[in-house]
């Protein structure tokens, strides 16, 4: 399947999907509460669904999101005393009960007579003794691993309370050979490090991709001919443009939360300066005007404001500014300095890498500064990225005398945290928001 037909259809499943819900009875008593810290991860059984080797692959897909997410603990298959044979029927609860299943999931998946797949499913609460939603999906043979994606998303939410992020993709810097011949190539991938494509040859340097959220496309730095300049890629065609020509250098581009403007750095004579440019006038603004070097914006979820790293004071700092460039303040006074800052799509945190006694440390603090917490420190820790609903971060790490960087991913405890397999090494990271 070429690019192009590769994003259609991953659109197409988006379009052909639809969900009716079943009966949802009310004060289901499964739940768990994600804004006390450090969580106790549910036991939930997630049975093979029906029928054939496609109903257990997505049930494994929906064990592995679930698993992954820190909140939820699977339990093994090998411990389950009845075998679903109707998941349309109320289940034994004593049978559940009894291997401390507080959550079942039961359900199937059907071929139509029209070649798409039927994936349905049902979340029941054990100890209630009652089903707590149900949904079906219609997609594409191809696409299974996205229904699977949607129903853990769907679980998650139903006992969580909050938006779910399996049905998100990341583009990323894929690099292969040596350190002396590296390539880079722009690629994304599923969250879980499935579906990997390339979406660059390689014979171009690439870095920090961003995704648009409101739009299939991704923004990026590249040195085509040798020239550094900032990139759209339209995810579904593979149509590139020049964001604009630029003297000197353009780092760091982000989009704006309507994606109808970018946000960068752009170099000139030893400084660089932060500007915003409309994607449809094409006029540009500049924002800060220092003789340091300010670079690495980002815009709050609301759009008011934009957080970025500057060296005004002596060395990297964090710094916080209205959109319109007024107001600019410091708000990282720590050890260390401190980069690559992005805000979260909660509005309430701000990521951020913080390089001190010669280590490298992914963490979070709010807008004003405050209430600064180290999530994960190493050798070399950098860009970190968030997940659509703020709960979990996803960043590139290189440990000492290792080849090269690999994808991480820990949640808001700092207590999760998951190796994101890929066939090549891989650094800066970009989540996208929930697909539609």
């Amino acid at each position: 399947m070429n690019k192009c037909s590769f994003f259609r259809a991953i659109m197409v499943a988006a379009g052909l999907m639809t969900a009716a819900a079943f009966a949802t009875p009310a004060n289901a008593l499964v739940e768990i509460n994600i804004n006390k810290g450090n969580v106790q991860p549910l036991p939930i059984a997630v049975t093979d669904f029906l029928q054939g080797d496609m109903g257990a692959q997505v049930s494994q897909v929906i064990a592995a999101d679930l698993q992954r997410s820190g909140l939820f603990a699977p339990i093994s298959k090998t411990a389950f005393i009845e075998k679903i044979a109707n998941p349309d029927a109320a289940p034994r609860f004593e049978d559940w009960k009894v291997i401390n299943a507080q959550a079942l999931v039961t359900g199937r998946v059907t071929q139509e007579a029209d070649g798409r797949l039927r994936a349905e499913f049902r979340l029941w609460d054990t100890f209630a003794g009652q089903q707590m939603t149900g949904q079906q999906f219609y997609t594409q043979p191809e696409n299974w691993r996205r229904v699977a994606h949607i129903i853990a998303d769907a679980i998650y939410k139903q006992i969580t309370g909050e938006e779910g992020y399996f049905d998100t993709r990341v583009v990323f810097v894929s690099e292969s050979g040596t350190k002396q011949q590296r390539k880079r190539q722009l690629a994304i991938m599923d969250q879980d490090g499935f579906n990997i494509r390339m979406l660059t040859d390689g014979s171009d340097l690439v870095l920090t991709p961003r995704f648009s959220p409101s739009r299939q496309e991704v923004t990026y730095m590249s040195f085509a001919n040798q020239q550094p300049r900032v990139y759209l890629l339209q995810l579904e065609t593979g149509q590139r443009e020049v964001v604009g020509n630029f003297p000197g250098m353009t780092f760091s581009p982000r989009f704006s939360p309507d994606g109808q403007k970018v946000i960068m750095s752009l170099q000139q004579e030893g400084n660089s300066n932060i500007y915003t440019m409309d994607l449809r006038s094409r006029t540009t603004t500049r924002l800060t005007s220092t003789a340091a070097i300010d670079t690495s914006p980002s815009y709050s979820p609301d759009g008011a404001r934009v957080s970025f790293e500057s060296d005004r004071g002596g060395k990297p700092q964090i710094y916080v500014m209205n959109a319109d460039g007024s107001g600019q303040t410091r708000i990282s006074f720590g050890d260390g300095s401190y980069s690559t800052p992005v805000w979260s799509p909660r509005g309430d945190l701000i990521a951020f890498t913080k390089q001190a006694g010669g280590k490298f440390s992914i963490g979070v603090m709010k807008p004003d500064g405050s209430g600064e917490r180290i999530l994960t420190t190493g050798f070399h820790n950098e860009g970190p990225t968030w997940a659509p609903n703020g709960r979990v971060l996803m960043f590139f790490r290189q440990a000492a005398g290792s080849g090269g960087p690999q994808l991480y991913s820990i949640d808001l405890s700092g207590y999760n945290e998951q190796l994101v397999k890929t066939p090549t090494y891989g650094s800066d990271p970009a989540w996208s928001p929930l697909l539609e």
